[in-house]
């Protein structure tokens, strides 16, 4: 059953966000609109009783700014209505935040027939004035919506009004019985490239020969076929793989050996740029005020005698290549999850950013698949501030950089400075460990499609084919509960180790901890999904900002998921 809430302005109110909305598509696109105005869509996937969406509805809508309508508000006559969603898979935070006003505001659990998980699904609808078919296709193609996330309904006045509300909702349809695959890599070398570009998996010739090799030697080892596999690598292994060895985590031209040459000089050889020059030249310096670098989620260095203070900048170029606000909003919330999981946690006090565009001011050519980068800087900036406001840490400082060399791909830097208590549960708070026979824990957000081969995606060029399954939406409102939780777990001394579901997700964070207990058993039937369908190298390296990954000692574990609950 689905029920729909349309929420629009008073006619006789200016509308700020159409206001807004109307000047950029004057500003950027040359394109005269005389008005816009904007409407809030929920459709409500669940089974409601008599008199409860009225009750929903009610609760959504202020009398003093708006009007609301199960089904549809009336509205005066406009030339072309834009309808905004997100696709089937990509996270949905409004529509999160709405299922959980609506359940607070109803008073129970919402349910739906047949054992599906009930859902609410916003939109935003745009009424368009002033403009043409064509006029309205472009502007919310280029302007409104991102493609690569988001879906856009274009509707006359007359197809509008002739027609019944739009009931339909972005379910993600369990399509196939998700099975392991195995790959033949006996092949040509083109043949093995093949697979690697198919796949996402950005793995070079020479890597591929190595699990190619690696695969064919362990093929009649009793512990795989005592499994059923064989010299063929599965989807699993062969996905976590590509994740581990990826440039987004393994910074393999940070870390290569470099032969180098200058006018005919002796050539230089380096090996690792970064252990040579930023590891060798911080061990050189030897500051005695630096805790602990260069092997946790970020850095920690002295403040006083009861707080350490934990830093961490990081990048993210590409997806805020592909959607701004979403990239961006991802990136600062991602970065807030590395002072979080460093040692046993920090409690995060703000946030900075820096940013390298393309002139706003551009009026050329843009390449296929680019952004005009005064959409991109906009949408970007308003994502960072976004990403600290809802997770409760303050926006600081930051700088920007404006050159034409930054049109192809921006960069995109977001940080976060946090406290380290000195002493946690009676030992260092900057020293964690995963314990053999420790439990793995995964809280926050569901696993979903969304948020796979980021970490390859960000190792490759960028181009126009950029997958939509690598753009994550950011969720701080489930980020920030999740913070909350852990920081008084962290008091309780109910967990042994923390680390973030960051690129690579499961395979990522449990693989990382692993090492340090020497193995681990993950069974990723236990994973709590957002919809059924997945396969399970998806479950295993979705990753998420608002997921962190845990080490649990079995005599806490009860403990641990009474206060969760």
């Amino acid at each position: 059953m689905v029920t729909r809430l349309e929420i629009a302005g008073r006619p006789d109110l200016r509308d700020p966000r159409g206001a807004h909305a109307a000047g950029r598509i004057r500003n950027f696109l040359g394109i005269p609109v005389e008005q816009v105005r904007t409407r809030d869509v929920y459709r409500l996937e669940a089974d409601l009783h008599d008199g409860e969406a009225e009750k929903v509805l009610e609760e959504f809508t202020d009398p003093v700014l708006h009007r609301g309508g199960l089904g549809r508000v009336e509205a005066d006559r406009f030339d072309f209505a834009v309808s905004v969603a997100f696709k089937p898979g990509v996270t949905d935070p409004v529509g999160k935040s709405a299922m959980v006003a609506v359940q607070d505001t109803l008073g129970r659990l919402l349910t739906l027939a047949g054992g599906e998980e009930p859902a609410v699904y916003s939109s935003t609808l745009y009424l368009l004035t002033g403009v043409t078919r064509d006029q309205a296709e472009t502007i919310g193609t280029s302007l409104l919506a991102n493609p690569v996330i988001q879906t856009i309904t274009i509707r006359s006045w007359d197809e509008w009004s002739s027609s019944d509300p739009d009931m339909t909702v972005p379910r993600v349809p369990a399509q196939h019985r998700p099975e392991v695959q195995r790959y033949d890599l006996s092949g040509s070398d083109d043949e093995l490239l093949a697979i690697s570009r198919k796949g996402l998996l950005s793995l070079s010739i020479q890597e591929m020969h190595a699990i190619r090799d690696h695969f064919l030697a362990a093929g009649n080892d009793p512990a795989r076929t005592g499994l059923g596999l064989d010299h063929r690598p599965t989807d699993v292994e062969l996905e976590c793989l590509a994740q581990t060895w990826s440039e987004h985590c393994k910074h393999k031209i940070f870390n290569a050996t470099v032969t180098y040459h200058e006018d005919g000089k002796e050539p230089e050889t380096i090996k690792s740029l970064f252990k040579t020059w930023i590891m060798g030249a911080t061990k050189d310096i030897g500051a005695p005020w630096l805790v602990s670098v260069f092997h946790d989620n970020a850095g920690v260095v002295t403040f006083d005698e009861q707080i350490h203070l934990v830093y961490k900048v990081e990048t993210h170029n590409s997806p805020s290549a592909l959607d701004p606000y979403g990239g961006a909003i991802t990136g600062i919330v991602g970065v807030n999850r590395d002072p979080f999981g460093t040692g046993l946690g920090a409690h995060l006090l703000a946030n900075v950013w820096g940013y390298c565009f393309g002139s706003p001011f551009h009026e050329g050519d843009l390449p296929k698949g680019l952004l005009h980068p005064r959409r991109v800087r906009d949408g970007v900036h308003q994502g960072v501030i976004d990403g600290g406001n809802q997770s409760g840490i303050p926006y600081g400082r930051g700088w920007e950089v404006f050159d034409h060399r930054y049109l192809g791909k921006p960069l995109v830097f977001c940080g976060t400075v946090g406290a380290l208590p000195v002493t946690i549960a009676g030992g260092p708070g900057e020293e964690k460990a995963a314990l053999p026979g420790d439990r793995i824990v995964m809280t926050g957000g569901r696993i979903g499609a969304d948020g796979i081969h980021g970490a390859t995606f960000s190792s490759a060029a960028l181009d126009e084919s950029a997958p939509v399954q690598a753009v994550q939406i950011g969720d701080p409102i489930t980020q920030k509960r999740m913070f909350d939780f852990l920081l008084v777990a962290r008091e309780r001394g109910l967990y042994n180790a923390i680390t973030d579901n960051g690129a690579g997700g499961l395979s990522s964070s449990v693989g990382e901890m692993a090492e340090q207990s020497g193995g681990a058993r993950l069974d990723l039937s236990q994973a709590p999904l957002k919809y059924a369908g997945l396969s399970t190298w998806e479950i295993l390296l979705s990753e998420a900002q608002e997921r962190m990954t845990l080490a649990v000692s079995p005599k806490k574990i009860d403990e641990f998921l009474e206060l969760a609950r």
